[in-house]
């Protein structure tokens, strides 16, 4: 069986999961002289929560000023997407008005950086469709996108329940979620208006989801959530009764109206898998590719990149494969044989379970103790691998990864899901552990929250291209460093995921810009790696509602590995590999042209 691995940005997602952590931050930048630059960084980060009351949660920033915003959601309506246009292009305005001549080099990269974001956003706002999931997304509403599936998920893990302000505010979220679906539903009715329908097979994943979601108050996730923490802080049972009213009056009907138009769409809603199908298709195509990828290649370009790396890669597990005796058939057939290999899985018991996650423990220490050799500084932080617990295995990702608190109360975490254990064969533990831990997410994230001279602002921002790039470099600096040298079978896990970057720049440009259906999506991956329908069917269907986002993986790495080349072959034997790593790593998360120029200075210096 193949891995069902569905990793986010990471870096977004751990950002937000972590950032509570990021308040005392706030107190430390008061001690620092403010500038032009930096007042109006403090009040852009102070409109972004404005405009995203789940943000301001999920940092840990609805205090204070900003208290109210606890009992809010974001503004989805019509008028609340126009207004966020008005904002960008006024903060685009802001940022260009500063001047530029008394900035430090850091301080001209944070502008850039800044710049970029709002330049991108705009470049996407100018499309007047869809909404937003991993990335940019034509699609307002679909198995990834849409109010109905994120705000239960947000109310039941991010919304607080200490006191009965807490509670008072959770219902009045409660509330704000119907008006979100319905805004939803316009913004999908509106954008059928001008021929933006998702593809039939998308609509029924929604629907089938939307109809799971459909549940009485009193069995809703919602309201059992708030009934569980009201009774754990002993503030009575008359919350749990005003959600369930709030939910039965407000939020079914208002997912019902959801459901009834999806179905009407469905109706007439074709095959089609990419976003080519659109009117203005094959601009949003490009204008997506670059705000995930922050590259300014082209749609045939990230496609012959992907065959490029995708032909090399197979070279090297085909001879690593004949020399583990997986020598007849294509290399997606022998590596599926290896999936099966009884030696390489552990039992499906909690003491099987209990087992892998020692082994994925124990390379976490044993990578630990090898980076100082090559990194001039380490994140200040715990880290350990731990089970998904079992109550949630059911719907969480394969493997993720959550920052520590800024202040190391708590140690940055790996999760893996073990619901079944051969999702997880022995040989695809290291290489995820060294992309999700260390040397990977959590390496670059801790030493970007407890670098002091970032700016909040550029700590709340995240770059595709360059947390996922940086994850797949890591995973081959562990490799560079010996930790496969007497693992050879770690070795084709980790060659099998550089793989799986690579193909997905094929696919996806396959879908959107070479007009592939779904189902030739799929079997390129099934022929190519080996991976298994279902997976390979979850990543397609994934692709297809956030184009672009997963070309940013290998391209992001391809950077990375280039400015290391580049200067290797400049410096000859002065090169530094810890020198290296502290250059990229200086300036926080960058788009991906911007740390190709951040490494020519470095190079040109050297």
């Amino acid at each position: 069986m193949s891995l069902k691995i569905h990793r986010r940005a990471v870096l977004a997602g751990t950002m937000l999961g972590g950032a509570a952590s990021l308040v005392p931050a706030l107190a430390q930048a008061a001690d620092t002289p403010a500038t032009p630059l930096s007042r109006l960084f403090d009040q852009l980060v102070q409109a972004q929560l404005r405009r995203s009351p789940e943000s301001a949660t999920s940092l840990g920033l609805d205090t204070g000023a900003n208290a109210d915003l606890r009992a809010k959601l974001s503004d989805q309506s019509a008028a609340g997407i126009a207004a966020a246009k008005v904002q960008t292009r006024a903060e685009l305005a802001q940022l260009a008005a500063i001047d530029r001549a008394g900035l430090s080099s850091a301080e001209r990269i944070d502008l850039d950086c800044v710049i970029y974001t709002r330049r991108s956003a705009a470049a996407v706002q100018a499309f007047d469709f869809g909404g937003t999931s991993y990335g940019p997304s034509p699609y307002v509403v679909s198995q990834l996108s849409g109010a109905y599936q994120s705000v239960p998920d947000f109310l039941d893990t991010k919304h607080r329940i200490e006191t009965k302000g807490d509670a008072d505010a959770y219902l009045q979220r409660l509330q704000a979620f119907a008006e979100q679906i319905d805004a939803n539903t316009a913004r999908m009715r509106h954008d059928a208006g001008v021929g933006v329908v998702a593809p039939d097979f998308i609509l029924d994943l929604a629907l089938d989801q939307m109809t799971k979601t459909r549940q009485p108050g009193s069995e809703a996730l919602v309201v059992q959530s708030l009934v569980r923490r009201a009774a754990a802080k002993g503030l009575g049972e008359s919350y749990g009764r005003d959600a369930a009213r709030i939910y039965d009056a407000a939020v079914l009907p208002a997912l019902d109206r959801q459901i009834a138009a999806t179905r009407d769409l469905r109706r007439t809603a074709t095959h089609d898998a990419g976003v080519w199908k659109l009117k203005e298709g094959a601009a949003f195509y490009p204008a997506a590719l670059n705000a995930t990828t922050t590259t300014n290649l082209s749609p045939d370009e990230v496609h012959r990149f992907g065959l490029d790396h995708a032909k090399m890669l197979s070279a090297q597990l085909d001879t690593l494969l004949r020399k583990q005796g997986y020598s007849k058939g294509s290399i997606g057939a022998r590596m599926a044989a290896l999936y099966t290999n009884p030696d390489q899985l552990y039992p499906n018991t909690d003491a099987g379970k209990r087992e892998a996650i020692a082994y994925c423990n124990d390379r976490l220490a044993a990578i630990r103790a090898k980076l100082p050799s090559v990194f001039e500084r380490m994140p200040p932080y715990g880290f350990e691998v731990r089970r998904v617990p079992a109550q949630t295995e059911a719907g969480a990702a394969a493997a993720f990864a959550q920052p520590p608190a800024i202040g190391g109360s708590r140690p940055g975490l790996v999760y893996f899901n073990l619901k079944d254990s051969a999702d997880w064969p022995k040989f695809c533990l290291a290489t995820t552990v060294y992309h999700e831990g260390l040397p990977g997410h959590q390496m670059e994230s801790g030493l970007a929250l407890s670098n002091t001279r970032l700016p909040l602002i550029r700590k709340m921002t995240s770059f595709s291209g360059y947390g996922e790039g940086w994850a797949l470099y890591a995973e081959q600096l562990a490799d560079e460093i010996g930790m496969y040298d007497d693992d050879p079978l770690g070795r084709l896990g980790y060659l099998k995921f550089q793989l799986f970057r690579a193909n997905r720049c094929v696919v996806d440009t396959g879908i959107h810009h070479l007009r592939w259906t779904r189902e030739q999506a799929i079997r390129h991956f099934i022929d190519a790696e080996g991976e298994a329908e279902g997976f390979a069917t979850r990543e397609v269907e994934r692709y297809c509602v956030n184009p672009g986002q997963a070309a940013s993986y290998k391209l992001g790495h391809s950077v990375f590995v280039d400015i290391r080349e580049r200067a290797k072959a400049k410096m000859g034997t002065a090169f530094d590999l810890k020198a290296y790593h502290a250059a990229v790593l200086a300036y926080g998360r960058v788009p991906l042209d911007m740390l190709r120029e951040i490494g020519d200075a470095w190079i040109a210096k050297g």
